[in-house]
């Protein structure tokens, strides 16, 4: 099995992934599977090491996608680091998305609020001007 200094991804995750490619009826041994979650744990401690070393020269404390993007193409993955790029974008596009529409919500919900509580402070200066 692995090194116990390097955590292995659980083989459950790594036997779905596996079967994925498979045809319905496919199966993939013990032994398989394994063997495959070596070698990923391997693949990714060797790519995060490069941009590990990246950063570390950098004075970087984080590794960003954009180090992984470029550690692959280090390493001789270059079709991969493309793939991975266009990924990466189009998660970041995803993001920023998202935090758009909760930003505008929120700002949405407070201006609502505000609102509501002008409306109220206007009728309680009528009511105590009738006082």
């Amino acid at each position: 099995m692995g090194d116990e200094q390097d955590p292995l991804l659980p083989i459950a995750n790594v036997g779905r992934i596996m079967k994925r490619i498979l045809p319905p009826t496919g199966k993939v041994s013990k032994e398989a599977k394994e063997t495959m979650q070596e070698c990923v744990t391997e693949f990714i401690s060797f790519v995060t090491s490069d941009a590990s070393d990246k950063c570390r020269k950098e004075s970087r404390k984080t590794i960003y996608g954009d180090d992984i993007c470029r550690a692959l193409g280090a390493v001789g993955l270059d079709n991969y680091a493309e793939a991975i790029v266009r990924h990466l974008h189009k998660y970041r596009v995803a993001a920023l998305n998202q935090h758009k529409a909760t930003t505008s919500s929120f700002e949405d919900k407070m201006k609502n609020r505000i609102e509501v509580a002008s409306h109220l402070i206007k009728r309680m200066k009528l009511q105590l001007n009738k006082s």
